[in-house]
């Protein structure tokens, strides 16, 4: 009831209908934890919790304690439209220069005609900060800072002059807050003062269009109030208010027995003197309602989440969000390699592996070793941020998660549609998480309604469109120049995303109320494809292959009259690979939904006949699959973008088994862009690799996302910055080497590397609906089972698997085929063993 009551005080997190509940599997808990022996030196290297809303960065210092935290809704300006009426009156100019190969000009004309205005977008913002000074903790000893995963606490311990110290930090999703814990191993001996810190952007504002006040509220709080600021012309208009309630010795309203101890407010400072035990309840809000609206009193959005929070024990709090989280977090366990991680409250000396050492070493000792549970502590960390970045009633998870300390964070810290928001949700089915798309599910709601006059605008169009960047106001002209934003099937890719959804789960319900998204994505299509001249094919024409650069002749470095800045090369073009790749997979998915649904008839008959008319994948003249729709080598060879290879992964088109040539055109062409690239980027050719059942391959990319583009806190990195996408592509890809289902069958350890011999796994997800657990050995299976959600056909594809046996020992039908695959009917709510 409170955790209902909370959210609905917030306008911004009534739950909906659009993702399935599913039972949580009693998976085995397990001990996994990233720890360090320092505290962390700079932002990236600390420890994050989150609640979907509010997220922290722990830093663990001794003499002082940094804790920076956002609310997710908190931006730069404000509801704003960049979309321009009448800006699809240059297309037709513009496609017919694409066709006579005038790729300059019709760049060019595109930057001058079709863009939004502004050309940029609003930036996700820092909140605030916690400072605590531990006066005399300068010289500590026995240090250990740690992020515990099943619990979702991050852990500080030392000691000074004989006394331990324990400084425990969570955001709890029932009591919408971030608590800190602060206690000691001996009576009176808590001491410290804090401060809460604003963050101005001062590249983009002044005190007269974004500032924020810092105020002390006697007895025991801190507040911090302020405004956005204003960007690009867009007026600041997100207000937002923190607090800071202190209680001492493990009670928030009143202590039982004696109080030990003092709080007080000093101007600015809180401080705590001589208690046992403190508390820090913090809070935040925006008056965000929703991307049109931000009309809500975040004072008394503080207030209500204060209220009830002053009602509870720490320790009630800190019991039920371990329960909560742990609710989601339990649904899979996954051990790899022999004997870690210990179960909870086992002896820590017990854990003599490589488990023992701080993260930061095992990382720096992968390239040259061994560390198969490394790979399941990382898997696990995907899990865990994406339970702490994305939740029914919050917003997606962006390029950073919700953790962002920087007021000019790189990319805007925004929703990066050509790889990055698709792949931070790759992991959510699989991983058995699905509940958090729901937040994907209400983005993509709205931004079809706020498409649509983009593309009736930009593009002439019905339907809805959504370009390569958006942001909480739900933008979705071109933006940032034509080198990006002429990129118009960004909507197209998050809809596959959310079919694949409703393939993991078959709920009819959920298909039922996408449906109309992916009707009108179909109808934008349709509208924008045009017949090839030359070819005949139906084309994309302007588009791009996100974000490379075709060698088409004369090609290179310019001056771009839209940015302003010198760039590389233009990569304006037509019918890019990808751009057909998924344009494909939208029409097949719409005409299976039209079909299962019964509607729309003539609508699915004519973007099946569209599908067929489509640009085919091409093998090129190095025999790699072609990126562009001419053979255009690269200008970066070893681009970090795989555009081309959508249809193989994530997309199903490209299969070994069905599109060997092409399979095989692909795998040269990611030995063509080699080993490098952005954390995402290694993420993903992991699981272009465990497709193509390159179990080496998927591997030697996994050690050099952690060993070359990865934080000591298993944080992924595109360039210097922090980003999570990288970290939950190279978790749903370390998914794709256990288990796969995109071909209609559960096909079991199709890309396990040699290093990861010995494993065993609970609570895997698979299409169909499908629970499944795997043990193994040598590499070869000992045992699996699979639970149906829901009655149907079974397929499986396991090594040396001879029957199946159902665990409430009803009869089983089944048939095999050689000594690889066995399928059978299966009833819901059954647990299935295979025998081998």
């Amino acid at each position: 009831m409170i955790a209902r009551a909370l959210l609905l005080a917030f306008a911004t997190l009534a739950m909906t209908n659009g993702a399935a509940m599913l039972t949580v599997v009693p998976a085995e808990a397990q001990d996994y934890k990233i720890h360090f022996d320092e505290p962390a030196a700079q932002w990236e290297h600390a420890l994050p919790v989150g609640n979907g809303r509010l997220g922290a960065m722990v830093f663990g210092g001794t003499a002082e304690e940094r804790i920076q935290f956002n609310e997710e809704t908190l931006w730069s300006g404000g509801p704003y439209d960049p979309v321009v009426e009448g800006a699809h009156r240059g297309l037709p100019e513009i496609q017919r220069l694409l066709f006579e190969g005038e790729f300059a000009k019709a760049h060019d004309l595109f930057g001058r005609t079709m863009m939004g205005i502004p050309y940029e977008q609003m930036k996700y913002q820092p909140f605030g900060d916690v400072y605590l000074h531990f006066p005399g903790h300068e010289e500590a000893t026995g240090y250990r800072r740690e992020l515990n995963l099943d619990t979702a606490i991050a852990r500080t311990t030392y000691t000074v002059d004989g006394t331990t110290f324990t400084r425990d930090v969570y955001a709890s999703a029932i009591d919408q807050v971030i608590v800190v814990h602060i206690s000691a191993d001996k009576p009176g001996a808590v001491t410290f003062s804090a401060n809460l810190h604003g963050v101005r952007n001062t590249a983009h504002s002044n005190y007269g269009t974004g500032y924020f006040q810092m105020d002390g509220l006697a007895p025991n709080a801190l507040r911090l109030t302020g405004k956005s600021s204003t960007y690009l012309g867009i007026e600041g208009q997100m207000r937002y208010e923190g607090r800071v309630e202190a209680y001492i010795n493990g009670e928030l309203g009143a202590a039982d027995g004696a109080v030990r101890g003092t709080v007080r407010v000093d101007y600015r400072t809180l401080h705590v003197e001589g208690a046992d035990s403190a508390t820090l309840i913090i809070a935040a809000a925006t008056n965000h309602v929703n991307y049109r609206d931000v009309s809500a009193n975040p004072t008394a959005r503080v207030e209500a989440v204060l209220d009830a929070a002053r009602q509870r024990r720490e320790s009630d709090m800190r019991t039920e969000h371990m329960a909560e989280h742990q609710q989601w977090y339990r649904r899979v366990s996954l051990t790899i390699g022999g004997g870690e991680p210990p179960a909870p409250g086992a002896d820590p000396a017990a854990a003599l592996g490589l488990a023992a050492l701080p993260t930061d070493e095992r990382i720096a000792r992968l390239p040259d070793g061994e560390d198969p549970g490394l790979a399941a502590l990382a898997y696990q960390f995907g899990r865990y941020l994406l339970i702490a970045s994305s939740r029914p009633g919050t917003q997606p998870a962006n390029l950073q998660g919700i953790w962002q300390d920087r007021p000019n964070p790189s990319w805007d810290s925004k929703y990066t549609i050509n790889i990055n928001l698709p792949m931070n949700y790759w992991l959510a089915d699989s991983g058995n998480l699905s509940e958090t798309n729901e937040p994907l599910w209400m983005f993509t709601q709205e931004v079809a309604e706020a498409g649509a006059r983009t593309a009736r605008e930009h593009w002439n169009a019905d339907g809805w469109v959504l370009h390569q960047n958006t942001d909480l106001f739900r933008a979705t002209a071109p933006m940032d120049g034509p080198s990006w934003g002429a990129w118009p099937v960004g909507g197209a890719w998050i809809m596959t995303n959310l079919f694949e959804h409703y393939r993991f789960t078959q709920d009819r319900a959920f298909l039922e109320e996408m449906y109309p998204l992916l009707k009108g994505q179909v109808e934008f299509l349709l509208d924008i494809l045009i017949e090839h001249p030359d070819t005949g094919h139906l084309v994309t024409a302007p588009s791009n292959s996100p974000e490379n650069f075709p060698a088409w002749p004369g090609n290179g470095r310019f001056f771009d009259e839209t940015t302003g800045l010198f760039l590389k090369a233009r990569n304006i073009a037509i019918a890019p690979t990808m751009d057909m790749q998924i344009i494909r997979e939208v029409f097949g998915m719409f005409a299976r939904a039209a079909d299962e649904l019964g509607r729309d008839a003539p609508l699915a008959a004519q973007a099946r006949a569209a599908g067929e008319k489509l640009v085919p994948n091409q093998i090129g003249r190095h025999g790699q699959l072609q990126e562009w729709i001419e053979d255009y080598d690269e200008i970066e060879p070893e681009h970090r973008h795989l555009s081309h290879l959508w249809g193989l992964y994530p997309g199903s088109e490209i299969t070994p088994e069905h599109t060997p040539e092409l399979a095989a055109a692909a795998a040269v062409s990611i030995e063509r862009r080699g080993t490098g690239g952005c954390g995402w980027s290694y993420g993903w050719k992991m699981g272009l690799w465990a497709r193509l059942y390159n179990a080496e391959g998927a591997l030697h990319e996994f050690k050099h996302h952690l060993a070359d583009s990865s934080l000591p806190n298993l944080f992924s990195l595109c360039g210097r910055t922090m980003q999570v996408d990288g970290t939950f592509g190279a978790a749903a890809s370390i998914g794709e080497m256990l288990l796969q289902s995109h071909q209609g069958f559960v096909d079991m350890l199709p890309a396990l590397p040699a290093e990861w011999g010995e494993g065993r796994v609970e609570g895997l997800r698979a299409r169909g609906d499908l629970t499944v657990g795997m043990a193994w050995s040598d590499g070869s299976l000992t045992s699996a089972t699979i639970e149906a959600g829901r009655d149907g056909r079974v397929r499986v594809r396991a090594e040396g698997v001879t029957g199946v046996r159902a665990a409430d020992g009803g009869p089983v039908n089944f048939t095999t085929s050689g000594e690889r695959s066995l399928q059978f009917d299966a009833r819901a709510g059954t647990t299935y063993t295979l025998t081998f």
